[in-house]
């Protein structure tokens, strides 16, 4: 009981420090402005947007579970359930480089996924909001192998644990208000059903419509161009929509998906909830910058 009361002593003491230390804390960019995007994801996928030099992202992640199912009051409209969570580092080696990793607890097949990014920027224009950039994933999985042969989590090589994501991002800004891309890429997996393709080439729209000072309306699309009947059975396109939320230093996104999974390399192959069954979640990103 002491030692409660001591802390609510001086709570308001080390509120009082942290603002006042918040200064320090400030991320400055050294760019005039964002001209696109705030940040280097929409809601799932990437932004043309990269870091500047020797800038730190720390990035969390969270995906809830389903909102609008028969039973999801149960579980508080999927608030109870988390379908994925990642945590991940990313740095800016130049104003056009920039590198980064993280971890996804998984949301199936595969589980204790481990991911790596490259991203350059490779067209600025100068005159209108207009960029190019290329992404490039690789993804990992450390989960234990299935003893079961049949299991798609059974591993006999340890290339089989390994899926690739590339993409080539084009944004622009047509309107004043209005930032629209378009990213075609495609996903490689070294272990896939019998009755699935390895390779699954797509097309990522995105859109950015900024409302007020510091919020934005952002939405977007996934459209696999794989056409085999048994991705037709089971998987769908992954679609979402957020609220992008700008602070001094922090980006927050508030998002509605219906993928479970965090990283290409999980939500472009595996999403099989559907919106029209209430089979999409809550969810939101905070990104944090900091000069180093």
């Amino acid at each position: 009981m002491a030692s409660i009361f001591r802390l609510i002593l001086i709570a308001p003491l080390l509120s009082i420090n942290i603002i006042i230390a918040q200064e320090e804390w400030d991320f400055k960019s050294k760019k005039k402005d964002n001209t696109l995007f705030l940040d280097t994801r929409a809601i799932n996928g990437h932004t043309v947007n990269v870091l500047e030099k020797e800038i730190l992202d720390l990035r969390i992640t969270h995906r809830f579970g389903d909102i609008a199912t028969t039973q999801s009051y149960r579980t508080l409209f999927g608030l109870d359930n988390s379908s994925d969570i990642r945590i991940g580092l990313e740095y800016g080696l130049t104003d056009k480089i920039m590198i980064g990793g993280g971890r996804s607890k998984g949301a199936g097949p595969f589980l204790e996924v481990w991911d790596g990014l490259f991203k350059f920027l490779l067209y600025e224009s100068e005159k209108i909001p207009f960029k190019i950039t290329l992404s490039s994933k690789a993804f990992f999985t450390s989960m234990r192998s299935s003893g079961l042969s049949s299991d798609l989590t059974n591993f006999n090589f340890f290339s089989h644990r390994i899926s690739y994501h590339n993409e080539l991002l084009i944004g622009m800004k047509p309107i004043d208000r209005l930032t629209m891309q378009i990213s075609p890429g495609f996903t490689y997996r070294n272990l896939v059903n019998y009755q699935d393709q390895n390779l699954i080439p797509h097309l990522g729209t995105v859109f950015r419509l900024h409302l007020f000072k510091k919020v934005s309306l952002i939405g977007e699309y996934f459209a696999n161009l794989n056409t085999t009947e048994y991705r037709k059975n089971e998987y769908n396109n992954p679609f979402g929509m957020g609220i992008e939320i700008n602070t001094y230093g922090h980006v927050f996104l508030l998002n509605f998906v219906n993928s479970r999974g965090i990283g290409e390399g999980q939500f472009i192959p595996y999403t099989n909830s559907k919106w029209s069954k209430g089979e999409f979640r809550f969810g939101f990103t905070i990104a944090r910058k900091f000069n180093t």
